[in-house]
């Protein structure tokens, strides 16, 4: 999967994270909204529910392969492929 890093920051803001964060934390946090969101639960459209879904992929996928601070300068280090997404998108940039 090639994330960009807006996606990222999406997904940290969605999630309401700051600075460093763990794993245990972010699924705390994941179970938490899933009960708000689920759309069997309340009366939230399913739309929100599959947004946290796919944020909750984005986070565990950069946690698993990179580091844990969700700034962009490490992004762009540690996730080099991120711009060749952009380029596959607008062309070379």
């Amino acid at each position: 999967m090639i994330y960009d890093y807006n996606e990222l920051q999406e997904a940290v803001e969605f999630f309401g994270l700051i600075g460093l964060e763990n794993r245990k934390k972010i699924k705390q946090i994941y179970l938490k909204l899933s009960k708000q969101y689920h759309p069997d639960i309340s009366q939230n459209d399913q739309k929100k529910f599959q947004q946290l879904n796919k944020y909750y992929k984005i986070l565990n996928h950069y946690i698993d392969n990179f580091q844990f601070r969700f700034t962009k300068e490490e992004f762009e280090d540690q996730y080099p492929f991120a711009h060749a997404k952009e380029k596959q998108m607008y062309g070379a940039i």
